[in-house]
């Protein structure tokens, strides 16, 4: 998956050996995925220590396969579910080591991106610094059954936590002092494709009408379909496109039969720049509650980077502080509808050179070397407590 810890861990390999370790499969997933050619591309990689480690296109960062433990989610949570917990957790420890030991790694930091299913890891490997970097709040019913217990054990455990939103971090601080602010960024190397006049627009946009208001991204609980409706009534001349994965549990009927809204579907990431090229405006239109007001979404700077006029609702209002007066805010139906009628007849070259340079303010490299500097310096307060 294309997600926050492994654009980190490509940005800190440019400078660092970085070992990424995929999430451990269960022994339900391997019954589940074991005939699918995916899974079989990495079964001995699964099975076997000394095949574990794989190689990427960038040469300081490898893959690191976990191996398959115990399927025991479905137990309540008590005694029993801690003590196979353990096993679970001493089985991904022996293969980390077992790697590392062959690798010849004795000193390392240890990076837990938001892997509160096994908060014990960390401290097990003995690490020289164990960061719990903190992306999202707990939201499904899978997550928090054991997450809310395991997660408050790995923040107190942790030298250090990293939060990607505001709310996050005044939350975990109060657990932790030792915790720090570092929003969510963008691969604008990718994103910035979109630019590239000779790039073509995604073919499942050569049939929808102009203009085209889309999102790129999973079409899930934390839309705001209320405001949707009222602003794709409002416009029955635009096209609304919705290009992702469709939750169909959380997505109303009208979704589906609205004929100016589009769902194309799961898009490849690598087909992203494609897709985002085509829209006239990129959306982000997120409920307002309190798990919005945690989150710091990947696309808004992948949007930027693409050069793409930007309305979202004013879910997270931290956001404001990083991207200046480049994005549109708002707060209901009328004013999302004001802005995209202002945009569509005022955007001009000058206004996508300003998005451009809010996005270059937000990159993984950026991110990547404020997280060394963190990492740094709490390397440094450990040692000075220890001579102490």
């Amino acid at each position: 998956m294309e997600a926050t810890s492994l654009f980190l861990a490509r940005s800190l390999a440019r400078s660092y050996r970085v070992y990424y370790i995929e999430y451990p499969s269960t022994v339900k997933d391997y019954i589940k995925s074991k005939n699918l050619p995916e899974f079989q591309s990495v079964k001995k990689r699964l099975l076997h220590a000394d095949d574990a480690l794989a190689d990427t296109e960038l040469p300081n960062l490898k893959k690191l396969f976990s191996p398959i433990v115990a399927s025991i989610n479905f137990l309540p949570e008590g005694k029993l579910f801690r003590v196979l917990l353990k096993i679970n957790e001493w089985l991904i420890v022996k293969r980390i080591k077992a790697v590392l030991k062959k690798q010849a790694v004795k000193d390392f930091v240890f990076i837990n991106s938001f892997n509160f299913h096994y908060p014990n890891v960390g401290k097990l490997l003995q690490p020289e610094l164990m960061v719990y970097h903190c992306i999202d709040p707990l939201i499904t019913p899978y997550d928090l059954k054991h997450g809310f217990v395991s997660e408050s054990q790995l923040v107190k455990k942790s030298d250090t936590v990293i939060c990607t939103s505001k709310a996050l971090y005044l939350e975990k601080l109060k657990i932790n002092s030792h915790t720090y602010l570092l929003p969510n960024a963008a691969d604008l190397s990718h994103s910035s494709k979109a630019l590239d006049p000779v790039l073509p627009i995604h073919h499942l946009l050569d049939n929808i009408p102009k203009p085209i208001i889309g999102y790129f991204g999973s079409i899930e609980r934390r839309i705001d379909y209320d405001l949707m409706l009222d602003v794709v009534k409002a416009n029955p001349d635009k096209s609304f496109v919705f290009a992702g994965p469709a939750i169909k549990e959380h997505i109303p009927d009208w979704f589906y039969t609205t004929p100016n809204l589009y769902l194309t579907g799961q898009i490849p990431y690598g087909e992203m720049p494609q897709m985002v090229k085509g829209f006239d405006i990129a959306i982000i239109p997120f409920k307002k509650d309190e798990v919005s007001a945690t989150i710091f979404p990947l696309k808004l700077f992948e949007y930027l980077g693409a050069g793409k006029p930007v309305i979202i609702t004013d879910f997270n209002p931290d956001l404001k502080d990083y991207t200046k007066d480049a994005v549109l805010f708002c707060a209901n139906a009328a004013t999302f509808n004001i802005a995209i009628n202002n945009i569509l007849a005022t955007d001009n070259e000058q206004n996508k050179a300003e998005r451009q340079a809010v996005a270059n303010e937000n990159t993984w490299g950026a991110s990547a070397d404020k997280l060394v500097e963190i990492i740094e310096k709490e390397l440094r307060l450990k040692y000075q407590e220890k001579l102490s």
